[in-house]
């Protein structure tokens, strides 16, 4: 099932966003001149996985930083539905090699915001600054990101995970 997908007896909401392939280029270029024009300047991109991962990778390519790492972290289980708190999941990022520098977390969404908090605090421990940027930041989020694109109360569809998994091709 596509995380954009309803679960057996769900629904979608009918008043989504929709970020399209074109609009993600757009937006991850925007973010980082957000970010530029803060005067902020990040040594290390740390994407939160999986979510993150391709906004991060943009987003570092435009900055011109080439440091990048990856906190995997699980929260949700489908459409509205997540643990009770977030997980860190193997493998673990290597925080030591961070002590020191200025880092940049990014996330696709900060809906609840507490994914975004933990990894945030996780690299705080160990970084001498870090900020927080989103495509999406949702009016309820614990965490109000340095850095959004885009602030809703709709669901969103993300071009990344809109449609279901691949899988082997009949007869094969």
């Amino acid at each position: 099932m596509a995380i954009t997908e309803a679960a057996p007896g769900q629904s979608l909401p009918e008043q989504r966003e929709v970020l399209t392939w074109d609009l993600f280029g757009e937006a991850s270029r925007e973010l980082a001149q957000q970010v530029v024009d803060s005067g902020f300047a990040p040594d290390v991109v740390v994407a939160v996985a999986r979510g993150g991962l391709l906004p991060a990778g943009a987003i570092s390519y435009a900055l011109g930083t080439k440091v990048c790492g990856a906190l995997n972290v699980e929260f949700y289980t489908g459409v509205d539905e997540r643990l009770l708190e977030p997980t860190v999941l193997p493998p673990l990022l290597d925080t030591a090699a961070m002590h020191g520098l200025r880092a940049l977390v990014v996330d696709d969404v900060a809906d609840t915001g507490e994914t975004l908090a933990l990894v945030q605090r996780l690299v705080s421990q160990h970084c001498e600054e870090v900020r927080t940027a989103v495509l999406y930041a949702k009016p309820h989020s614990v965490v109000d990101p340095d850095f959004v694109w885009r602030r809703t109360d709709r669901w969103i569809t993300f071009p990344w995970s809109a449609q279901e998994p691949v899988t082997a091709r009949a007869g094969r």
